[in-house]
């Protein structure tokens, strides 16, 4: 095996330079390349990681010995670590460190948390010994010398703190001498949630049966036989029972060791005998090394089969055992009136079809050939027994028609004249006899409203006829059946509904909020508050080169908030650059404005940015030309409560207006431009009070009036209206007259607008962790998102128009309309 090893590895360039062995024949032949640091030929050597006295083939542990002091639950940690058993040897010695460290983690101790002192003085008694650890020896072989049988014996325990197993291998040489040496254990503490001390057994035993199947996969050498050994007494009656007489978690442990020990044999092992038990209580390190019964296992294995203790009586009464139950029961009735139970469905569809399966299968017990699919007869005969049961748990009557008895003279369904068919189903007689129509239609089957099925039958025909009205679908049910009370049972199946409750939803309307200041300032002159929004796209037609292009063009609207004036602008696209071009050929034609409002469009913006940039970078001069006359832009939120009276003057109805009657028209550019003005001077000619039938009253105003006779370079003046017309001139009758349509417009226009002309009533609509629908204009209303608000912005008036909504992309900002 050297030499072939040797070999393969010097082919890859991997040279063995390092060999260890107890004979040494296996190494003077490579002494010459080997290569040994060591200092002493006595200190041991690691193999995989476990210390090795290869002249004497023994096992150790070494240990550093920079060991910390264990202050700290980190310091407990690091020295468990540095211990290395694989195979268990010193399992009763490292459970009192395991068992030590557990009770830390309850204490709820962080590392480097100071310990306390009666956990500090544990450690400090069973470090006192920890040295010696380096001075134990571990023989390696574990078999005798010509060995004809080779037996396994592996002890369980467990207690309140731990549980564990054993595994001793027991060789009986050809000579008769017996020799039995310890070969692995597993360690592990008791779980935190208090149990059972016979629970904690079985688990003990379950850890045997796992190290034995790890054990027999890893040993090459011929196992004749395998012993299992438990103190337990209840534990072995568990073994001797069926699973299927065990609760839950007993059962499951049973199977798998079942499962996993096989044919062999579970025995008894008393308390004192049973090297398990140093696992579960634990060991000083300074007993373990001198104790036989850890390492040579029981006394009794030196003997005869015969010698070993003898198996007690097997438990009569034993825990976590399920009762014998038996039941009797008397059948008055046939089974199809018992077997279903309406309780457990929601689905109309799925209850039929449970029940066709449950008849199928007593077709299959009768060795019936059936389809491989339910077949229409199948489901017929399955709504035939769901009808059968469920009118027999909705009316005393059918028992007595059943029986072939007459009904009460008060019973309800007198007026029915009711009658049971070939089926036994209880029909309406009625008195349509005589008509042409079908069976079920001239005996409809007789139901009650409040029963299961028929809220069931009623959900699913509503679904079937595509979300039917009450009236609709009370008509459908008739063709076939005649619920009682199916008319108030319809309109609850439909305003049950999710999906017609959502169709049909409502938005929210809180009361007409209060006009902002910005609407109610006579400033002087038109346009000197102007609220901007785009209308579009519109497609026009482009005539250049060959042939005709549809190219998309856009609607600036400009409005003033006192006049509710309209100045319409074409624009070619929505970038800033255009956005500009349109502000500055209105600003040409209305002259310049205080305060210019919109929204937070990324033309808008950008057009403010590139505007406030040129401004910077320019000279002084022009910057203080612009002091006296400052141009302020406002951004406003479209969810802003006060967003809605500022838009109010007229923006959105414009937008509809324009949208529908130049989307399809395709004009070119000349044209549009030309049809935008002619509207602009329609919009401008609105009255803004309500016309008089009286001829002798003035003209009513309009947007008109404030824009006609003023230029965009007037200078202040002053009031004229005290003044009389015959001491005026020419020129301050002119203002004379523009003043009176300013207060003609204090006095008529904005008294109008005192009025809430709609919105009238304030509805508690919009309220905190209210689940709604959010409306959407270009989604169909199915596909509106749910969410539920999470936060309310009631505005200066204290009522809510604004809410943050959580769907589920995020949360998102709302107004009600």
């Amino acid at each position: 095996m050297r030499e072939q090893i040797t070999t393969v590895l010097s082919s890859a360039g991997m040279s063995l330079r390092k060999w260890r062995s107890n004979e040494p024949k296996l190494l003077c032949e490579v002494n010459h390349a080997s290569l040994d640091l060591n200092i002493g030929s006595l200190e041991p050597k690691k193999l995989l990681g476990l210390g090795w006295h290869s002249q004497s083939d023994e096992l150790c542990f070494p240990l550093n010995p920079l060991i910390p002091e264990g202050r700290t639950k980190r310091d407990l940690l690091s020295v468990i670590a540095q211990i290395f058993d694989p195979l268990g040897l010193l399992a009763p010695y490292i459970i009192t460190m395991k068992m030590l460290m557990q009770r830390l983690w309850l204490d709820k101790l962080s590392w480097d948390e100071p310990l306390c002192p009666d956990i500090q003085k544990r450690w400090y008694e069973i470090m006192k010994h920890l040295h010696l650890l380096n001075a134990m020896r571990v023989p390696r072989i574990i078999v005798c010398d010509s060995y004809k049988v080779l037996q396994l014996h592996i002890f369980t325990d467990a207690s309140e703190r731990a549980y564990g197993s054993c595994v001793y291998v027991r060789s009986i040489s050809n000579e008769g001498k017996i020799m039995i040496r310890l070969l692995t254990a597993k360690s592990r503490v008791a779980p935190i949630k208090p149990t059972t001390i016979p629970r904690l057994e079985l688990c003990g035993a379950l850890v045997g049966v796992r190290l034995y199947e790890k054990v027999r996969d890893s040993l090459r050498a011929k196992i004749d036989q395998v012993f299992f050994w438990t103190d337990s007494t209840i534990v072995l009656g568990w073994l001797r029972m069926l699973p299927s007489k065990l609760q839950p978690f007993v059962r499951n442990r049973v199977g798998e060791i079942l499962e996993k020990a096989g044919d062999h044999r579970w025995r008894h092992v008393p308390t004192d005998c049973n090297p398990a038990d140093l696992i579960s209580r634990g060991v000083d390190i300074n007993a373990l090394s001198n104790l036989d019964l850890w390492w040579s296992g029981p006394e009794f294995l030196n003997y005869d089969i015969s010698a070993w203790p003898v198996q007690p009586q097997q438990v009569e009464t034993l825990p976590e055992t399920r009762s014998d139950v038996s039941l009797n029961a008397i059948v008055s009735q046939p089974i199809k009136d018992y077997f279903i139970d309406f309780s457990r469905f929601s689905n109309y569809s799925r209850l039929v079809r449970s029940v066709a399966y449950v008849i199928r299968f007593i077709e299959i017990c009768r060795k019936n050939k059936t389809s491989k699919f339910l077949s229409n007869e199948e489901l017929q005969s399955a709504l035939n027994i769901i009808i059968i049961k469920a009118q027999s748990e909705s009316f005393l009557e059918y028992n007595l028609l059943l029986n072939n008895q007459s009904l009460p003279r008060k019973s309800p369904l007198i007026k029915f004249n009711i009658f049971l068919d070939n089926n036994k189903i209880m029909r309406v007689g009625g008195r349509l006899n005589n008509s042409l129509f079908s069976y079920n239609k001239k005996h409809p089957i007789l139901l009650q409203s409040t029963h299961t099925f028929t809220k069931l039958l009623f959900d699913h025909e509503h679904k079937r006829l595509l979300h039917a009205s009450p009236q609709l679908l009370l008509a459908c049910i008739r063709d076939t059946y005649w619920p009682i009370g199916g008319r108030n049972l319809a309109k609850a199946c439909y305003h049950k509904c999710v999906r017609c409750h959502r169709m049909k939803g409502k938005t929210v309307a809180p009361l007409m909020g209060n006009l902002p200041q910005q609407r109610l300032l006579p400033d002087g002159f038109p346009f000197q508050n102007v609220g901007i929004d785009y209308a579009g796209p519109i497609m026009i037609a482009s005539r250049q080169g060959r042939g005709c292009r549809l190219l998309k063009v856009y609607i600036c609207i400009f409005v003033c908030f006192t006049t509710k004036a309209i100045h319409l602008e074409l624009v070619g696209d929505l970038t800033s650059k255009c956005y500009l071009l349109a502000l500055r050929r209105f600003i040409s034609r209305r002259g310049r404005p205080l305060n210019i409002y919109s929204d937070n469009g990324s033309s808008f913006v950008g057009g403010y940015n590139d505007l406030s940039k040129f401004l910077k970078n320019n000279c002084d001069s022009i910057s203080e030309s612009l002091a006296n006359d400052n141009l302020n832009f406002h951004f406003i939120p479209a969810y802003t409560p006060h967003f809605g009276g500022l838009w109010e003057a007229g923006v959105k109805s414009t937008k509809y207006h324009l949208l529908r009657v130049l989307g399809n028209c395709h004009l070119t550019y000349e044209e549009l431009y030309t049809t935008l003005t002619q509207i602009e001077a329609i919009l401008n000619s609105r009255p803004l009070t309500p016309l008089s039938s009286d001829p002798a009253d003035l003209m009513p105003l309009t947007p008109g009036h404030f824009l006609i006779g003023r230029t965009f370079t007037s200078l202040p003046q002053s009031d004229q209206q005290q003044n009389s017309t015959s001491s005026l001139t020419r020129y301050e009758r002119i203002e004379k007259l523009r003043q009176h349509f300013w207060e003609r417009w204090s006095k008529e226009y904005v008294s109008e607008l005192q009025q809430r002309t709609k919105w009238r009533s304030n509805t508690d609509g919009l309220q905190l962790n209210s689940l709604v629908v959010i409306k959407e204009d270009n989604i169909p209303p199915l596909k509106w998102k749910l969410g539920r608000i999470v936060a309310i912005h009631p505005g200066r008036d204290g009522i809510v128009r604004v809410a943050d909504i959580k769907t589920s992309g995020g949360i998102i900002r709302r107004a009600s309309e």
